[in-house]
């Protein structure tokens, strides 16, 4: 798997496959976490995580917070979902938001 940043794995070992869906949905939490923070993905990387074999994972993913993830939902078709941002869930709701 030429495409697989080992860095991302800073924390384990970096896996030899990523055949089961939680294999992919955690490499798809590293990707997109690292991507926002500016850490850009190689070419290969990105064409692997649009091949339709990552459409289940990208979708069960869930990383609301990120800007990549919603790209990469685009990407495979999937309905959007509500952008997080940076604010915090349980406050996105109070009134008194907009004066903070």
């Amino acid at each position: 798997m030429a495409w697989l940043d080992a860095a991302l794995y800073p924390d384990v070992e970096p896996p030899e496959e990523l055949s089961a869906l939680a294999d992919q949905i955690d490499f798809i939490a590293r990707l997109c976490s690292a991507w926002d923070f500016g850490l850009l993905p190689e070419w290969e990387t990105v064409v692997e995580v649009r091949r339709p074999a990552w459409r289940a994972a990208v979708d069960t993913c869930r990383l609301l917070t990120s800007h990549s993830y919603h790209l990469l939902r685009r990407w495979h078709g999937l309905p959007p979902l509500p952008y997080l941002g940076s604010v915090p869930a349980y406050i996105r709701e109070d009134p008194n938001l907009e004066f903070v």
